[in-house]
């Protein structure tokens, strides 16, 4: 083998360190540097007015918090829609609530998910659909989110806001649609998030199964929209994904109530997402 030849192996053979560094090294150094970043004071305060139990987390739960939401504004793009205009409070306000979903959850676990859209109220979306016949139809909706498998989602302010106001009546935009993120992420959004074990999916299946068919009968009910005492809402009796959403709502929002009704779906979720919330309540 002539020089030249050894001269081009060992260039190659660098080039390949090099991009090993930069894929798996890189991105290890840059979450340790954000981790020795002091949390901004601003940026606590909007924390502290948007989770009204941040004060009595503990201190290694703030720390590990700030840090979550250090990194998700680092890593997301946020764009402004409508005439929306992005600063800290709205990027602080989303990251703050879709952080609470990851706490205690190893690696990121958004790490598909690169755009946060935000529009100034509910926003219009239409939506192809083809019937049992094969009829195709264009359907409007307004949301006040929605969590696409593209790696984006996208939020009403107005919702944003008022689902941060009341964090004890069982609905937030955010720990909805942020849930939908973790369920794309087994590759299919069906209610069943990344698991680590086939046992793990097998008692998921059968716990969620139970409480889904459960809220489905209620809804089936005559006047149950209108007398309705499960703590969940029946918009969760709409597909399983919506369940698995509105059970995470429930879970960060109403525990307490949640673990009385439904024991055997709070300790899977509690298991999931690795925080006992009754203790922030």
């Amino acid at each position: 083998m002539d020089l030249s030849s050894q001269l081009i192996i060992a260039l190659l053979f660098l080039l390949v360190v090099a991009v090993a560094l930069w894929l798996f090294a890189a991105p290890q150094w840059r979450r340790k540097r954000l981790d020795r970043q002091p949390f901004p004071a601003a940026w606590e305060s909007i924390v502290a007015q948007r989770l009204p139990f941040y004060a009595r987390m503990p201190a290694e739960v703030k720390r590990t918090l700030q840090n979550r939401i250090k990194h998700f504004i680092a890593d997301k793009n946020f764009y402004g829609c409508a005439g929306q205009y992005v600063d800290d409070n709205v990027r602080v306000s989303i990251a703050a609530q879709a952080s609470l979903l990851v706490l205690n959850r190893p690696g990121d676990d958004y790490a598909d998910l690169h755009a946060i859209l935000v529009y100034p109220s509910e926003f219009m979306v239409r939506h192809d659909g083809v019937d049992e016949h094969g009829l195709v139809s264009d359907d409007e909706h307004i949301l006040a989110g929605e969590s696409w498998n593209n790696g984006r989602i996208v939020l009403s302010w107005d919702s944003v806001e008022h689902g941060a106001s009341d964090f004890r009546d069982g609905h937030n935009v955010v720990l909805h649609e942020f849930a939908h993120q973790l369920d794309h992420q087994s590759g299919a959004t069906n209610g069943a998030p990344r698991l680590g074990s086939r046992g793990a999916y097998k008692q998921w299946s059968v716990v969620f199964s139970e409480a889904f068919e459960r809220l489905q009968r209620q809804a089936m009910e005559q006047d149950a929209w209108h007398a309705h005492d499960d703590v969940l809402d029946l918009y969760g009796a709409t597909n399983p994904a919506e369940f698995f959403a509105v059970a995470t709502e429930t879970f960060f929002e109403k525990p307490g109530p949640l673990a009385e009704q439904h024991p055997a779906l709070f300790e899977q979720l509690f298991q999931y997402y690795g925080v006992d919330t009754r203790d922030w309540h």
